[in-house]
């Protein structure tokens, strides 16, 4: 394997928080917000940065705006903690592109996500993310979802990914099937990146030998996000347990409703952004919103909004 990713797998450890794009009322990119998340991303010792992941509303955005928001992460972050933007999309093309652009603009990695929508089968699912691992020198972050994409990229496909790409370093599982992951860990050497994108399950993949978490939470929580790998790193079970557990009540308000409307609400109402989606999307309910507001009050969080509820 080449030494580049091998310092990638020793660096790209933690908590790397997926940010959500704020946008506007006028549903144009809030550059300026997204830098200051960046900021406080990183003042509160998250270990690594993505953008354009599912938190990010990648589907409603441009490829132009997907490199417009790549391109302001990679100048703020200025090297200071990874960056690993999300490239993948459906299309083929475009994940190439997005992912060239990647290499090129200096990312740490680039997350590709198993294409949605089209449920390739697994023979197809390899020769997509084999075609990408190839068109670059960049390490690469399956990004696997298959309650959003529809289809599940099976251990054996990954398995056969990481013998025919060195650059194919590790995995994103929002996998609610623990015992597939601990597959991955099996088949793909214990030295393969698995990610948990299960809230629930960032704990638990970290006692099985997880490199860490990307978790829509650490938008709203980064410091106990990250705090928790911290503790898990020193040796400090007990400590890494407890935050678990202290983590879990938000973790479950933040998933009442798809992602990213409940942690874009919570955010909005924090006044760290406009609490706008692009539509399709949507706000939560009005039910869902003050069990927000309240959860966010019971965590001890300077709510400045309440959206009228």
């Amino acid at each position: 394997m080449k030494g580049k990713y091998v310092e990638a797998k020793e660096r790209l450890r933690g908590s790397i928080a997926p940010l959500v794009t704020p946008f506007k009322r006028n549903y144009e990119i809030d550059l300026d917000k997204q830098r200051e998340l960046i900021e406080f991303q990183i003042t509160n010792g998250t270990h690594g940065i993505s953008v354009t992941g599912t938190s990010g509303e990648p589907s409603s955005l441009t490829v132009d705006e997907r490199i417009t928001v790549m391109e302001n992460a990679v100048k703020t972050i200025d090297g200071r903690v990874p960056f690993v933007p999300g490239t993948g999309s459906v299309n083929q093309a475009e994940t190439l592109h997005l992912t060239k652009v990647a290499q090129e603009m200096g990312a740490d990695a680039a997350m590709v996500i198993v294409p949605y929508y089209n449920k390739p089968n697994q023979q197809a699912l390899y020769n997509h993310f084999k075609t990408v691992a190839d068109s670059v020198d960049l390490p690469i972050i399956v990004y696997n979802i298959p309650g959003r994409t529809g289809v599940n990229l099976e251990v054996n496909t990954l398995a056969r990914l990481v013998e025919d790409c060195p650059n194919i370093i590790g995995v994103k599982e929002s996998n609610k099937d623990f015992e597939h992951v601990n597959r991955v860990l099996l088949y793909c050497g214990r030295d393969f990146l698995l990610y948990s994108g299960i809230e629930l399950l960032c704990y638990p993949m970290l006692a099985i030998g997880g490199a860490g978490s990307i978790s829509a939470t650490a938008n709203v929580e980064p410091k106990k996000v990250a705090e928790m790998h911290n503790a898990w790193e020193s040796g400090n079970l007990e400590k890494a347990q407890n935050l678990h557990f202290e983590l879990m009540k938000l973790n479950d308000v933040l998933f009442k409703d798809t992602n990213p409307a409940p942690v874009k609400a919570a955010l909005g109402m924090m006044g760290k952004i406009e609490p706008v989606l692009r539509p399709p999307m949507g706000l939560p309910s009005k039910e869902v919103l003050k069990e927000i507001h309240q959860t966010l009050i019971e965590y001890g969080k300077d709510v400045q909004n309440t959206f009228d509820m």
